[in-house]
Parts: C-alpha cells; sequence; structure tokens
C-alpha cells in the first residue's frame, strides 16, 4: 500500500482537527441544554436560539471578567495637580466609559471583528459554519469564527495571567487548540448573561491591543491622532479598529501603506453593515494616511520625568516600600503600573528646577573633579519634600554614563539613594538641642580637653579607650559655653556635652528630631553611636538632614518627610496614604532657642550663610577634606546640600572645581554658594513664608547653669566628666 505524502496527511489532520473544533462549538453551545429529540444534525438547528437556551456548566474560579476592571496607566503630577511629571503602566492604558467612545468608533469594531455581535448571545453558529465552509469547502482564505465576546475573553485570560506574570498561562490562553475554544465559549456564554453588550463592548474597546505598546481605544486615539476617543471621525475609527488584526503590521506609524489598506477594508465592511453611506466611505479613503496622523508618545516611567526624574523616583520607592499600597512589594508595584492611579506629589516645580540648576551651577554635571552635589528641601511642619536635586542626569539603564546614574543621592538608601554623606559640623544642631532639652543651660563654661576617655560616654561606646579631638584650627577652647561651641563650630566641646549627656540621650533627640543613618542596613543611630557622631562622623542622607533642620523651624515639631499628599484609584476614588506622623520632639523654647544661636552663628561659622534681606538660620559642615555641607532654613523651607563622592571618597584638597582651584575647601566655599542660590532664588518666588520674629531665646536656657554638678578629672585616657550630685 502506499504511503500518503507527508503534505497530504497534513491536509488531512488539519481538516480532522477542524471539523471536531466545529463539533466541539456546536456541542459547547449545547452544554447543559435541551437538545430537540429531531436533533440529526447541527445545520439543521436554529443555531442562534439554541445558544441562547444554553446553560454551561463551566465556571472559571479567581479570573475577574468586570469589563470594567482592566490594567491601565497610573499618573503622577506635581503638587500643582496639573504638571505631569511621569505615566506608569505595563499596558499603556486609559479606560473610559462607552459614551466616550464615537458613535464611529464602535461600529467601526463591529463591522471588522462581529458584524452580528447585536445578534448572538456570546458563540456566533453561523459565524463558525460560515467560516468553516470559506476556509474548508471553498478553500478560500482561513477565517475565524470567534465572536468579539469571544475575542475579549481571550484577551481578558491572556491579562489575568500576564499580571500574574504567569506565561505558561499566557501561552495556553492564546494558543490554536480546541481545549482553548472550547473554554472561551463556555466563558462568552456566561458574560452575555451578566453582562450587557455594551458592557462588553466597552470592555473590548478598553482590553484590545491597537499597536505595539498601545492599549485601549481612549490610548489608541491620543497616540495615533492627539485626541480622546469620542472625537474620533469616520477615517480614524477605521484606522484603529483595522489595527486589531495584526498590532505591529498595521500599525500606522511603523506600516502606513499596510494600515491605510486595511482602513479602507473597514470602511468597506462599514458601508455593508450600513453604519456609513459609499459616498462618506470613499471620501475616507482618499485621504492619505499619513495626513491623517498626529502621533503623541506616552512615555513609560521615570526613565522620562527629565529633572524631576529622581524626586520621581523616590515617589515611587515610597509606594513600594509602604504597606499602605498593598500587603507585598509585588501588589505594590502592580498597582503602580495596572491600577489606573492618580497620585499627587508634593513636588513644587519652581523649587524642583531652581534646585537641579543650583547644583549644576555649583558643581556641573561634566565637571571633571567628578564631585556629587545633592539638595533636598523640606517644608517644616508638614514634612512635603519641596525638591529633590542631584548634579547627574537619571539613568536606569545599564548603558548609563559616568554623569549618569540611578541611585538618589538626596535620600536615603531604602528609598534608592546611596550610603549618605557624612555631616560634619552640621550635626552638633542636635547636640546642642539635647543639651538644652536636658536642662542645661546655653552660657554654661564647660572644660574641655584635646583627648578624652571614651568609657564616659556610654551607650554603645566601641573602638579605642580614648578620643583624641581638636577644632578646625588645632588645640581647644578652654573653657567654652555651648552657646559658642555651636556659633564657631568647635569640636572640643561637642565632646564634653557628649560626655556629661551620655551618648544615648544624644541619639534619642537626634532620632525624635528626625535623624536616622542613610543606610538601610544599620539606619538606628542607637545601635551605631560613637563619641565621633558628635562631630559628624555619621553618614545621612541630605533629605533626612533637612527634616532634622525642619524640626527646629517648626517650634520642636518634627514631621516625617512625605513626597504624597493624595492618591485616587482607577475609579477616582480616594486612597490613604503615608502620613508624616508629626510629633513634639523638642520643646519649642529649646527649638526657637537653637535658631537664635544659629542665627547669632552669622558672626562666625554661619557668615557665608546669609541670605538676601532674610534672617537666616544656618550651619555649615567640613567632613575632614571629604564632604561640604550647608544646612539651614527659613520658617517656609529648611534645605541641606552635600557635595563630596558617595562612591569612593575623594579630598577636595588642591581641587579644582568649575574652574577654580583650592588648596583647601570646607562647607561654605562649595556647598553654601548652592544653599544660597536654591533659598534665594525660591524665597524670590514669593512660595515661601517666613517669620522675621522667628528664633526668640527662653531666658531661663540662656543661663550659665546645668543639672548638676560636675567634676572633671583627667586619666592616662584623657579628660572625663563625672556627676557628683
Amino acid at each position: 500500500m502506499r504511503r500518503m505524502s507527508k503534505k497530504k496527511q497534513k491536509r488531512t489532520r488539519e481538516r480532522k482537527n477542524v471539523f471536531a473544533l466545529l463539533l466541539a462549538y456546536l456541542v459547547c453551545i449545547l452544554a447543559g441544554g435541551v437538545v430537540a429529540s429531531g436533533f440529526l444534525m447541527p445545520f439543521v438547528v436554529a443555531t442562534d436560539q439554541v445558544a441562547e437556551s444554553a446553560s454551561p456548566s463551566l465556571t472559571v474560579s479567581e479570573i475577574d471578567f468586570n469589563p470594567n476592571n482592566l490594567p491601565q496607566q497610573s499618573k503622577m503630577y506635581a503638587s500643582d495637580g496639573t504638571t505631569l511629571i511621569a505615566t506608569f503602566y505595563t499596558q499603556n492604558r486609559i479606560v473610559v466609559d462607552l459614551s466616550h467612545v464615537s458613535q464611529y468608533m464602535q461600529q467601526a469594531v463591529v463591522a471588522r471583528e462581529d458584524r452580528r455581535f447585536f445578534q448572538h448571545s456570546g458563540v456566533d453558529v453561523q459565524g463558525v459554519l460560515r467560516a468553516f465552509v470559506q476556509t474548508y469547502v471553498k478553500g478560500g482564505d482561513t477565517q475565524g469564527g470567534s465572536t468579539l465576546t469571544q475575542q475579549y475573553v481571550k484577551n481578558m485570560l491572556i491579562n489575568e495571567a500576564t499580571s500574574n506574570d504567569d506565561p505558561i498561562g499566557a501561552y495556553h490562553a492564546s494558543e490554536d487548540t480546541i481545549s482553548r475554544k472550547v473554554k472561551e465559549m463556555l466563558i462568552a456564554l456566561q458574560i452575555e448573561k451578566k453582562y450587557s453588550k455594551s458592557e462588553i463592548l466597552q470592555g473590548y474597546l478598553n482590553i484590545a491591543q491597537f499597536g505595539t505598546s498601545v492599549y485601549g481605544v481612549e490610548t489608541a486615539a491620543e497616540h495615533y491622532f492627539s485626541k480622546s476617543a469620542a472625537e474620533l471621525d469616520l477615517g480614524e475609527a477605521a484606522t484603529i479598529a483595522a489595527i486589531t488584526k495584526n498590532p505591529a503590521g498595521y500599525d500606522p506609524t511603523v506600516h502606513p501603506d499596510a494600515a491605510q489598506e486595511q482602513r479602507n477594508i473597514v470602511l468597506d465592511l462599514m458601508v455593508e453593515c450600513g453604519f456609513t453611506t459609499q459616498a462618506e466611505a470613499d471620501a475616507a479613503k482618499a485621504v492619505n494616511i499619513a495626513d491623517m496622523l498626529h502621533v503623541k508618545d506616552v512615555p513609560v516611567g521615570c526613565q522620562t520625568a527629565g529633572q524631576a526624574a529622581f524626586f520621581c523616583d523616590y515617589v515611587v520607592h515610597k509606594i513600594e516600600n509602604s504597606d499602605v499600597f498593598g500587603a507585598t512589594a509585588e501588589d505594590r508595584q502592580r498597582l503602580l503600573y495596572q491600577g489606573g492611579l492618580t497620585i499627587y506629589t508634593t513636588m513644587d516645580v519652581d523649587a524642583e528646577n531652581i534646585a537641579n540648576a543650583a547644583v549644576r551651577n555649583g558643581i556641573p554635571e561634566n565637571d571633571p573633579s567628578g564631585f556629587e552635589a545633592a539638595l533636598a528641601s523640606v517644608e517644616p511642619g508638614t514634612g512635603k519634600v519641596l525638591a529633590l536635586a542631584i548634579n547627574r542626569t537619571y539613568n536606569a539603564l545599564a548603558t548609563a554614563s559616568d554623569t549618569e546614574t540611578s541611585i538618589n543621592y538626596a535620600v536615603d538608601q531604602v528609598d534608592g539613594g546611596g550610603g549618605g554623606f557624612q555631616t560634619g559640623s552640621t550635626f552638633k544642631v542636635m547636640n546642642l538641642s539635647t543639651w538644652l532639652t536636658n536642662g542645661n543651660g546655653a552660657k554654661v563654661a564647660l572644660p574641655t580637653s584635646t583627648r578624652y576617655d571614651t568609657s564616659g560616654f556610654e551607650c554603645n561606646t566601641t573602638g579605642a579607650d580614648s578620643w583624641a579631638v581638636q577644632n578646625a584650627g588645632g588645640g581647644t577652647v578652654n573653657p567654652e559655653t555651648p552657646e559658642h561651641a555651636l556659633m564657631y563650630s568647635h569640636n572640643t566641646t561637642q565632646a564634653t556635652m557628649g560626655q556629661r549627656l551620655g551618648l544615648c540621650k544624644i541619639a534619642d533627640t537626634a532620632t525624635a528630631m528626625g535623624y536616622k543613618n542613610a543606610s538601610s542596613s544599620g539606619s538606628d543611630l542607637h545601635t551605631t553611636i560613637t563619641p565621633t557622631n558628635l562631630i559628624g562622623s555619621g553618614y545621612a542622607s541630605p533629605l533626612t538632614m533637612a527634616s532634622v533642620y525642619a524640626t527646629i523651624a517648626a517650634n520642636g515639631m518634627h514631621c516625617d518627610p512625605i513626597a504624597i499628599t493624595r492618591v485616587t484609584d482607577s475609579s477616582g476614588n480616594d486612597m490613604a496614604v503615608p502620613s508624616a506622623n508629626c510629633t513634639q520632639a523638642i520643646p519649642a523654647n529649646v527649638a526657637q532657642t537653637v535658631a537664635y544661636i544659629m542665627y547669632e552663628g552669622k558672626v562666625g561659622a554661619a557668615y557665608y550663610s546669609q541670605l538676601n534681606g532674610v534672617k537666616t538660620f544656618a550651619k555649615t559642615g567640613t567632613a575632614d577634606s571629604y564632604f561640604m555641607l550647608t544646612g539651614g532654613f527659613v520658617t517656609g523651607a529648611a534645605t541641606y546640600v552635600a557635595t563630596g563622592n558617595e562612591e569612593s571618597l575623594q579630598s577636595f584638597d588642591n581641587m579644582t572645581i568649575n574652574g577654580v582651584r583650592r588648596a583647601t575647601w570646607d562647607g561654605s566655599t562649595i556647598a553654601t554658594p548652592i544653599w544660597k542660590e536654591f533659598m534665594n532664588n525660591y524665597i524670590a518666588t514669593g512660595k515661601v513664608a517666613h517669620d522675621e520674629n522667628y528664633g526668640q531665646p527662653d531666658a531661663s536656657l540662656m543661663t550659665s547653669t546645668g543639672q548638676g554638678q560636675w567634676r572633671t578629672t583627667t586619666t592616662g585616657l584623657g579628660m572625663r566628666q563625672v556627676q557628683i550630685s
């Protein structure tokens, strides 16, 4: 017996499969229904009536087929509510109600995909039989028998699998098998019983793919024609409706000739269906598709947010890190990229633009020194983050150059930042705050030394038994008051204050004021504090330090930094957002007194930080020769600037920065000019409130008395303070 050729075997197998598929369709339509005893052949049955009477037994659990619940893009806005910062999506989609889709668009899709959509009950047996005859009896082009409802079901199944990161499920939802078709049919029949035709059409128009990265009719209308779906005319609607058959191949921006041919086919179909006249269709065909397009791209993520990219990245991390937005990180990320959120942030557009200009004017992005400049500004009393800026271009891709990075040096590591900058003398405001909070006077004359016995500091003291310390100019000032110690930024007096108080109290007050280490592995100061922290050896982010200074500016009220004021879901309902958790960190009289002494510092360490015609509260800092810093405030804005190299320690000594070479640099020569440029220009916008009467010292704190009496002893390890009463 002669064997059949492989080609003939394949043709026979295909016909058997298709015939089996046809039978399966019909069986499924009848599943659970009553079959008339006279039923002999499927062709005899009034197919639509049979389909409508069917009651399928199959149910699909854990899949949401609600046409209104589709993944859609989220948008992030600045504090003005209108400036768009970024758009997020896995599927670029804006869900709209059917009433906001033009009649032309609705008719074009029905004509293209399922002209009997309003007659059948989810499965069009006539269409299946017609497709079978056309393809396998007449030998014409391959025809599909799926209804618009079935296509909607298929898209929803694929979407569900994709949302759950299930590529196998997505494959099975689209593979060409009888079981998949059967499943689609049964679900389609259920869908038609639960939802109206209008709801199903709306669902399809919102889930269908209209280009390589374009999902939903509203996004398609905006992308191709820069208008809403409600405004689409006949030719535009036919163009979009044609794309779904081959989203990549019929994209008019990529394949205009193929797209135009398919548009014309849809127009002819619309004429056949009676949706438009031949004259109207011919007029639409006469327009070249290239002349119709007004393309508007929808960029995705912080990568496209320009100078606001680092602020954007901070907001994304706050969403991904907060259980307010979901139980797991995966849930929170899915919500951001698929939940259709509208996110209103605290970012002030003017502040952000001014901040970015200031850090680049201070240290240009491509400066040969390679130093980083990072700035953070916070509104005292609310915790609202006004601006975040670094002198780098945001780039999260592997191709990032030396002047590009995705590390946000202005924030903590957990929020996308690095290891932080050493705080230097800017930490000293926390020492003074602790001193005054614990009942000690600002004018107490304290004995100082250049060597201290570390056993006297208490609270997790580790390392050497003694600590050698001196002031920036060498030696010590003995005795000296805490007031002058901050005004002139002397180190030795900080050591005496810390030894008398104990480091645990310093950690308590600093933490209450908002301080934490930048590193996510050891953020709690209590577990890391050593005597050297008193003069700024710890690493913190500019945002953390701006928050600390904001506490002093707000009468001692500390508010956690917040970047989000409001979030609405895809239905416009308000969602919970992270709270600023405002608490009284230090007494108001302490905050006022510390502010007063900072203002007094204009005759000393803060001389170069004074703003134009405004009462200024500031403190500079220099951490060895590696980090240069300035922090300060007016009552409406607290700002902190840090400069240096987070990635690898690099000395400022003998460096040329922005064309200027110095043998030595300090906070006042590099960080302060950036700080002043930002503060002066932001205040000039008129948006910054300021109380010129702020900083009134409490007389009870500006005294030469303190709690208890102390005996100063000198051991072989250095000076030690011992309380005797």
